[in-house]
């Protein structure tokens, strides 16, 4: 490999690493929602794998049945966090043009 094709190749991989940064930034920014219980718990959670808002309605509040409404929080913080790691997961694929390159490690995991 020549001189030259080393430097693209390490311009071209210093670039998609100020890409990369960049959109780990704008994921934290970026919320998706999930329910649970036909809306009666909300979460939220964003880019970054974090939980950032929990709703829940009063109806479901029992004193006689913590258990289902955990069971609800569960449930909803479950797939908020699976659609916020989908979300990541497809705008690192646009950015990569959907290769996997080596040594990003697993993009399933939050930055």
């Amino acid at each position: 490999m020549s001189k030259k094709m080393l430097g693209d190749i390490m311009r071209e991989a210093q670039k998609l690493q100020t890409e990369m940064q960049r959109m780990q930034e704008e994921s934290k920014k970026k919320t998706v929602e999930a329910t649970a219980g036909g809306g009666m718990v909300t979460v939220i959670a964003n880019g970054a794998g974090q939980i950032v808002s929990i709703k829940i309605e009063k109806d479901v509040v029992n004193p006689d049945d913590v258990e289902m409404l955990q069971d609800l929080i569960l449930a909803a913080a479950n797939e908020a966090l699976r659609r916020a790691q989908e979300m990541v997961n497809e705008g690192m694929s646009k950015l990569t043009g959907g290769m996997q390159i080596p040594g990003l490690g697993d993009l399933g995991k939050f930055f």
